[in-house]
């Protein structure tokens, strides 16, 4: 009896040390995307992890915050995902940092997509984000965000209720400013290349 008790003992001390290993493992990784400060400049972000992350870098933005995305689907209701989303990046604005965001346009191949894409372009383009749609000769699927030419974001997150909330996705955070400077430019190639 006694043997099973000491048993018992060690797997309740392994289980509680790693629930506390794995809790500050996790705290650290979203201290990363809130505050841009540490010694790992990349942090995962597995499913609704990105969300988190995002919002939290999107209401840390100082001067700009540029997108490129195949579907943004917000104005579905008010509670969604991407319309939380679409409230950050609205209050970005209020707060001065220039907000750019390039969307897929189909050519009228998907009339889902496209409507999706352009009442997202309506409820922003209102509120001073600057929005602007690909070329129709090539398809842009990007997911892909840079944030004060020093934060990226990348990976298989769209920006719709299934991505940000129930899908298996994963994307990534990298502190980088070479790395975003890079970005950037790409972005900036799509909408010249949509003129």
């Amino acid at each position: 009896m006694r043997r099973f008790s000491l048993s018992g003992t060690a797997i309740f001390l392994g289980l509680f040390l790693g629930l506390i290993l794995s809790s500050v493992s996790f705290a650290a990784e979203k201290k990363v995307a809130s505050s841009y400060n540490s010694v790992c400049p990349a942090v995962l972000l597995k499913n609704q992890e990105y969300f988190t992350a995002l919002t939290a870098a999107i209401d840390e933005a100082k001067s700009e915050i540029i997108m490129s995305f195949f579907l943004f689907k917000a104005g579905v209701h008010k509670n969604s995902y991407p319309d939380r989303l679409l409230t950050h990046l609205v209050q970005a604005v209020r707060r001065g940092v220039k907000v750019m965001l390039i969307l897929e346009n189909s050519g009228g191949n998907d009339h889902n997509l496209d409507f999706a894409n352009s009442q997202t372009k309506h409820l922003l383009e209102d509120k001073g984000v600057e929005i602007y749609f690909d070329s129709p000769r090539k398809t842009t699927h990007t997911k892909l965000i840079v944030i004060d030419q020093r934060i990226v974001l990348l990976g298989s997150h769209n920006l719709t209720q299934s991505a940000l909330k129930y899908n298996n996705e994963i994307s990534i955070l990298i502190n980088s400013p070479e790395l975003a400077r890079e970005a950037r430019s790409y972005m900036l190639t799509i909408i010249k290349e949509a003129k």
